[in-house]
């Protein structure tokens, strides 16, 4: 199975910059989308069925905010949509769906970068979405957790970080969940299998910072022990958005 992970940062304007020729050559079974901003109303949805997706689209109560989605090529057995907790599911964040027996959840993790107060809304999902993960985990052993985490993991996650140390997203105590949600068991897909820097998948629209590959990696497919990661990749030169999308298969 083949997936890819994309923060599309606008579902519409990713469009209107060839995301279905995108999607039609890489082929993936399953994507999950993130930030999509919009609902099922404003996409055209009869286009990506052309090209042999089934879509389930979760969107944030804010219109033209948050907001995710998978398409498969295999049609769902389940869907969920949300997490339970009433804040992230108004804003869109959590979407599951079973898959050939799998379930893969596509998550839109809160930003801290606008202030204290969703610095500390992005403690509280890191601590709520750990344990609704672990939940899903003790129903089902194969699960797959697709997303921007919006934490660089490592140091070598991120173009500079000694003058990162202090921002949102590569702060010690998201540094620490990270630490924690993969000595869990969850394995970063494409860290097992590439072990080298300046592998990143979101860059800064200012001061020129993607044509310099000065970005962060701040999206993941997280697999559970229960699954083997056979390839995994980044795809920086296409752009849709100012993230790029990330990809692996799984046996």
């Amino acid at each position: 199975m083949k997936i890819l992970t994309y923060n599309v940062n606008g579902i519409r304007a990713a469009l209107k910059k060839d995301l279905l020729v995108f999607l039609e050559r890489e082929n993936p079974d399953v994507v999950c989308l993130q930030e999509i901003k919009a609902d099922a109303a404003q996409i055209p949805v009869a286009d990506f069925e052309a090209l042999g997706y089934y879509c389930s689209w979760y969107s944030a109560k804010k219109k033209g905010y948050s907001g995710v989605a998978i398409l498969s090529k295999t049609k769902p057995t389940n869907i969920v949509h949300g997490c339970g907790h009433p804040l992230f599911d108004d804003e869109g964040r959590i979407l599951m769906a079973t898959i050939d027996g799998v379930n893969i959840v596509s998550a839109y993790f809160p930003s801290g970068t606008t202030g204290d107060v969703r610095q500390e809304i992005k403690y509280q999902f890191l601590d709520y979405f750990y344990d609704f993960a672990h939940q899903l985990l003790k129903q089902n052993p194969k699960l797959v957790v697709c997303g921007d985490y919006n934490i660089c993991h490592k140091a070598i996650d991120i173009h500079n970080p000694i003058s990162n140390k202090d921002s949102s997203g590569f702060l010690p105590e998201e540094r620490a969940w990270m630490d924690k949600w993969f000595e869990s068991g969850f394995t970063d897909s494409f860290r097992c299998l590439n072990a080298d820097a300046h592998h990143y998948t979101w860059w800064s629209y200012r001061a020129n910072a993607r044509a310099n590959n000065k970005g962060w990696r701040i999206d993941y497919i997280s697999t559970s022990p229960a699954l083997e990661v056979k390839f995994s990749g980044i795809l920086p030169v296409d752009n849709h958005s100012d993230h790029c999308a990330s990809w692996c298969v799984i046996d």
